[in-house]
């Protein structure tokens, strides 16, 4: 069976400016043999006319888009993916940390069959509400035309991975607990991670409100997807993000999400653990038949575009 990986990976400050860091990822990278990496805080990979940017793409023999700001990027695998948009100047003014969205074809899937959009994500760090506003504007990226060979205007499928900063919606059997909120000893961090709840006493509660907004707008959570599927594996729901004292339990704050109609090319879902040394985040692994997937392009749903 043919494979795609994607892979989504917020690297602490990009390595913290240091080259061993930065060499240490792209070995890390190079093992799990990526097709797509999501990335997010590409610290001054914009300087000096993105030297940094462009090693981390040739590490990889990767080519790459980097986000406004270099606080995303996404690079991808020219053998298997061409690019076709940037999206970067249609992002509004809605993000802390813009996107980075693109649109990519799959020749393996043949001329006639539609592209898909990819969106790496990082979501604000300090405000419950930002990060309710940003990821209602990242569900445009499900939502957006691209016109078909034959005239016709088609909502693409899409991808997108990123740091949610926020918590997945409770429910799903064996995925990590929500914090007790009271047992997260740095207050700024308690307030950052949370929102008031309803009703009069608005007592606060651990907020999984942009998690539900992607849901909402018809976009799945592979790593539940995976945990809950026949074949799948309830350790998709491993942690992303280790325990600490001041910032409270393991956490899945990284997460990956197709819209729907890709869901049946995963075969796979994995959280490949790195030392802390390197970063404070592990790397989310979406595993995906390259042949079904290549299908589902070709035959998925024309949708008529509304944006």
């Amino acid at each position: 069976m043919a494979q795609l990986r994607f892979i989504c990976w917020n690297l602490e400050r990009n390595g913290a400016g240091d080259p061993e860091i930065r060499r240490a990822a792209a070995e890390t990278l190079r093992r799990l043999q990526p097709d797509i990496v999501l990335r997010q805080e590409m610290f001054r990979a914009d300087e000096r006319g993105h030297t940094i940017f462009n090693e981390q793409c040739r590490e990889l023999d990767m080519q790459g888009v980097l986000g406004p700001g270099a606080c995303t990027a996404i690079l991808f695998n020219p053998r298997r993916f061409h690019l076709l948009r940037d999206w970067s100047g249609d992002r509004g003014p809605h993000f802390v940390l813009p996107p980075t969205a693109i649109t990519l074809s799959f020749p393996e899937a043949g001329p006639d069959a539609p592209p898909f959009n990819a969106v790496s994500f990082h979501f604000a760090y300090a405000s419950a509400e930002q990060r309710q506003l940003e990821a209602e504007w990242t569900t445009t990226w499900a939502d957006k035309g691209w016109e078909a060979p034959d005239g016709s205007r088609l909502v693409l499928p899409a991808i997108f991975g990123g740091d949610g900063n926020s918590y997945p919606e409770p429910g799903t059997a064996g995925d990590l607990p929500l914090p007790d909120l009271a047992a997260i000893q740095d207050r700024p961090h308690r307030l950052h991670r949370s929102r008031r709840g309803p009703g009069p006493d608005g007592v606060r509660v651990p907020d999984t409100e942009p998690d539900h907004t992607l849901r909402t707008a018809g976009l799945e959570d592979v790593a539940r997807h995976w945990a809950t599927a026949e074949g799948g594996n309830p350790t998709a729901l491993a942690r992303t993000v280790n325990s600490s004292a001041t910032h409270g339990p393991d956490s899945r704050i990284d997460r990956v999400y197709v819209t729907t109609g890709l869901l049946p090319a995963v075969t796979g879902f994995e959280v490949h653990e790195v030392p802390l040394r390197v970063s404070d985040h592990h790397i989310p692994v979406v595993t995906v038949d390259s042949k079904v997937f290549a299908d589902l392009l070709t035959s998925y749903t024309r949708t008529l575009a509304r944006t």
